[in-house]
Formats: C-alpha cells, structure tokens, sequence
C-alpha cells in the first residue's frame, strides 16, 4: 500500500459547503447565529487581547532586569502591571476555553444543531468586545493603576485614573460570561441528541456544566460589588472606604468570594480540554470516568467555601483563618483524582506522541506543582510570610498559565482540523509546545525562589536587595523563549488556513460526535440529528485499524 495515494493532498480542491463559506459577508458574520462563527469571532477578539496583556509582561519583565529599573517610571509601572493583570484575567483568562472552544464544540459533542440561545449567545460577544474597547479607552486615556484587585480605598477614593471605566469594562465582561454560561446550562439540560445521557456526556461538556454553575452563581457577585465600588467613588457613598464610614474587609470579602471560584472559571474548562486529549491520545476510556465528572461538580461547590485563604492578613480571625485553611486542603482533593485518573489513564495506553498530548503532559506537570505550591498559601503558618511576595505570582500563573493556557494550547492544536478543515506542521508544533514549557519554567521558578527570600509583589524597583537580581534576569530570558513559543503557532497556524493540507473529518481517529461531521463542519453541523448508542471514549482498538485499513484500500483504488 502506498503512502503517498493517501495523503490529504490527493483530496479534491472543490470545498463543500461549511459553515465557513455559506455567506462571507461582513454581515454574515456580525449577524450570526451560528455558534460555530460566534466562537471564530471569539478567538480573534481573545487573540488580540491576549497579544496586548503579553507586551505588557514583557514590559514589566524587562523593568525588573535591574534593581533600579530600566524603562518605567514607578506611576507608569502600577499602570502596566495592571493593564496586564486585567486584560488577561477578564479578557483571555476567563473567557479563553469556554467561549471559543465551548462555544463550537459543545453542541457538536451532544448531537445539538446549535446552543439553545444563538441571538443571546451573539449578545455575549458583542458585550465582550464592547469591555474590551472599553478597557483599551481606559487604557489609551492615562490607565489604570490600582492592580486587577481594584482594592479600595484606592480605587474608590485616592486613585486619579480611569478606574470607573476599567470597572465597567470588567462588568461588562463579567456580564458577557453570564451570558455564556445560561446558555450553556439550557443547552447541556435539553438539546442532547437521542441516547446522550449524562453517562455518556464527555468531561469537557462536564467540566463547562460545572463551569456554568460558578459563572451564573459567582459572577453576579463582582459584578455587584464592582458596581458599589463606582457608585462610591462616584457619589461618596461610604461602603467600603473608611474614610466615609465603610468596611475596606467587606469588600475584600465580596471580591473573593467570585474571585476564588474564578479561578475554577479558567481551570475547569482546561481540565475538560485535558481529558479528551488524554483520552484521544492514548486510546483509552479516561479512567474513573464518573470520579472525574463528579469531581468538576466538587471542585465547583467547594470553591465557593474557601474565599477567606486570602484574607489571613486582613483582620480576619485566627479561628475563621483555620476553618478557611482546612477547606482549601479538602479542594485539593477533587484536583488530585484528576491527576491521579489522567496518570492511570496513561498508564499501559496506546500513547501517541503528537503535538496536543504534548501539551496535554505539560499541563500535568505544571498544574500539579501549582496546586502543590498552593498548600503553603492555604497553610496560615506559611501564608503569613508568602502574602504579597513574587512566590504568589508563580503559584498563580503555574496554575493559570501551567494549566488554563496550556490547555487552551493544547484544544487548539487539537480541534483546529475540525474548526477550520485544515492541516498545520506537527514537527513545529512540538517545538513550540517545548518552548513553550521550557521557558514557561525558567520564567517562574525563579520567582517561586525570591518569594520566598522575601521579594514583594508589584514593586518597580528593588535596590535595597540587589541579590535578587539573578533571579529576575533568569525569569526574564525565560520569558524571552515562552514569548518565541507563543509566537510560533501565530506563523504555522495562519499558514496552515491558506496552504495547509486538507483534513479529513476525523484526522485523530478520535471518538465523539463532533468527529462524526465534516471538517469544517456543515452549518447546521449534522445533515441528521444523531442517535447515540455507544458509550463516551469506546475506543475500540480492531474496528479503528479496521476502519483505517478500508478507508485507505478504498482511496488506493481510487
């Protein structure tokens, strides 16, 4: 049998009609209802705000490769630090997995012809770039400089920047979730296709379930208390600044009770990205399938409960501090089951080494020592010395980088075939996923070090203790490759929509509905409502070589 009779190549130039092509308009686009457009439109709109929350690392990366400073003054540098905290936080972070990835696959995995609300879903998006040119205007008019926290009383009362806009972009965007995760909700509940129960659901439908439940229930919260912010810096309202009577503990209080959940926002979905490829890539059912399920839903209810592990410093009493700490110990358990199935999983599996799984065995290794970074934050003794110190800012971006970006890394690399019906370099794939996590590493365990050493957070200069300086010149060159890393999917992606090789409909032999369809998929995204009877992950080792040997017989005759 010849290889090369095989290769994507020798299909046919004439393209059917897609989702894609049915109407290429302006128009047609910005009037959809097509879920699958709703999420391109996404990944453009968080693409571009992530390549802005990038400079402003970069930025800051090299302000910190001398003691004294190299580029911004002290003013200019709480402006960056903030833009970067709440660009990828509120407009990349939050919405990354969900919105574009849920948003197109979500419907495709349960057999739907679309959400359950496309004109409520094209709302979402509109709301999202709407904080986002909201926020940019915040920005290109003087900034912002109170940190992503917006705590008060310097938002509310001391701050003379554009700290009334970047709340309402965050509101806005806040809003955009709401949005996202109603519709997601109505659409798990009633538009699953005959013979999809919630058995056979896969976990990344699971994960955005649980992911939907803290962004309708979480997100009202910040939102509100965001709002309270406005009116009290507007009017003088005393709510939380003390100087006119407030509780600066309440609002801090406020903002972590959605802030921590937040967390599990960006997270979830990444672990439900985690275990399709995972299972996808070592051809296997994910071991404990209904542990790991079920752990999505744990991690969403617990993360309501441990607000308070940021707050041991800020008059909180040692009693409340130690209810707080035992129960962020008990989240890391519905955490580990997932590491623990993923590595069973994996365990004796037909593992296949490709870009996706790549990034799917970084994503373990960076998430775990995220979560295990974080058992010293939710130790009291520990906490007390770590708070507000560069060991902080690692443990957060191991978990949000090391997992969140990961694996929206990972969901790209893996659906791309399916979104766009084209074909990119694996060999520059896997370059970059090794870029990707060497600099990653060399980025942020430097700062896990002089954290610990005691260099504070959000400082512009740190003259008084040159010694650090190894340490940030080290996470600035690592930053350097994670940014090559970063950069090089851009180029091989974008050529690949223009001269890539045309995919097949199911180019990982991967099992789920949405491989079922055309690549790209059909608008109405299946010719015929299907009927499911198989169980989730049936791989099934004879039937798919099977397949794949009739299916290659039949284009050799060809």
């Amino acid at each position: 049998m010849s290889k090369t009779l095989i290769q994507p190549r020798e299909i046919p130039e004439q393209e059917e009609l897609n989702y894609l092509n049915n109407g290429t308009s302006l128009k047609s686009w910005l009037l959809t209802g097509d879920h699958k457009r709703i999420a391109v439109l996404y990944l453009i709109g968080i693409s571009f705000f992530f390549f802005i929350g990038s400079i402003a690392a970069g930025l800051i990366r090299l302000q910190l490769m001398r003691p004294t400073g190299v580029l911004l003054e002290n003013d200019t540098y709480n402006k960056v630090f903030t833009a970067h905290g709440i660009v990828m936080i509120f407009f990349f972070l939050v919405p990354s997995i969900p919105a574009v990835f849920g948003n197109f696959f979500i419907p495709l995995m349960i057999g739907a012809r679309d959400l359950a609300f496309p004109r409520l879903n094209l709302l979402s998006w509109y709301v999202y770039m709407l904080g986002g040119v909201m926020f940019l205007a915040a920005m290109l008019g003087g900034g912002v400089d109170t940190g992503w926290t917006f705590y008060v009383p310097l938002s509310s009362m001391y701050s003379n920047t554009n700290v009334s806009l970047a709340i309402l972009a965050a509101f806005m965007a806040g809003m955009s979730s709401i949005l996202t995760g109603v519709n997601f909700i109505a659409t798990i509940h009633k538009m699953r296709a005959p013979g999809m129960t919630w058995g056979r659901l896969p976990l990344f439908v699971w994960a955005h379930y649980a992911t939907s439940i803290i962004m309708v229930l979480g997100t009202p919260v910040v939102a509100i208390t965001l709002v309270l912010v406005l009116f009290e810096r507007t009017f003088k309202i005393g709510i939380f600044s003390p100087e006119l009577g407030g509780d600066p503990v309440l609002f801090q209080h406020m903002f972590w009770f959605y802030s921590h959940p937040a967390v599990y926002i960006m997270v979830l979905p990444g672990m439900g990205v985690q275990s399709e490829l995972i299972a996808n890539f070592c051809r296997k059912k994910v071991f404990g399938y209904h542990f790991i399920a079920i752990s999505s839903l744990a991690i969403a209810a617990l993360g309501f409960l441990v607000w308070g592990h940021h707050m041991y410093v800020s008059s909180q009493s040692m009693y409340q501090s130690t209810v707080f700490s035992l129960l962020s110990f008990l989240v890391a358990i519905p955490s580990a089951i997932k590491i623990f199935n993923w590595s069973a999983t994996i365990y004796k599996g037909d593992v296949r080494l490709q870009t996706p799984m790549y990034y799917a065995l970084a994503f373990m290794g960076l998430f775990t020592i995220g979560g295990l970074t974080g058992l010293y934050l939710a130790s009291i003794a520990t906490d007390v010395h770590l708070t507000a110190t560069y060991f902080v800012v690692a443990h957060f971006h191991y978990v949000m980088v090391g997992g969140a970006l990961t694996a929206y890394l990972g969901a790209i690399h893996y659906w791309w075939p399916k979104m766009f019906g084209r074909l990119y370099s694996d060999s520059l794939g896997k370059v970059s996923a090794l870029l990707v996590f060497v600099g990653f590493n060399l980025t942020f365990m430097p700062q896990f070090i002089v954290g610990w050493l005691g260099m504070p957070r959000r400082y512009s200069v740190y003259y008084l203790a040159p010694e650090f300086q190894a340490y940030h010149i080290m996470s600035t060159l690592g930053s350097t490759v994670l940014g090559i890393g970063l950069f090089m999917p851009l180029c091989y992606l974008t050529y690949s929509l223009f001269k890539g090789p045309r995919a097949s409909a199911n180019p990982w032999g991967a099992h789920g509905l949405e491989w079922l369809t055309s690549s790209p998929p059909v608008t109405e995204n299946f010719k015929q409502i299907p009927i499911v009877t198989d169980e989730v992950y049936d791989f099934d080792y004879e039937r798919d070589h099977r397949e794949h040997a009739e299916e290659a017989d039949s284009e050799e005759v060809e």
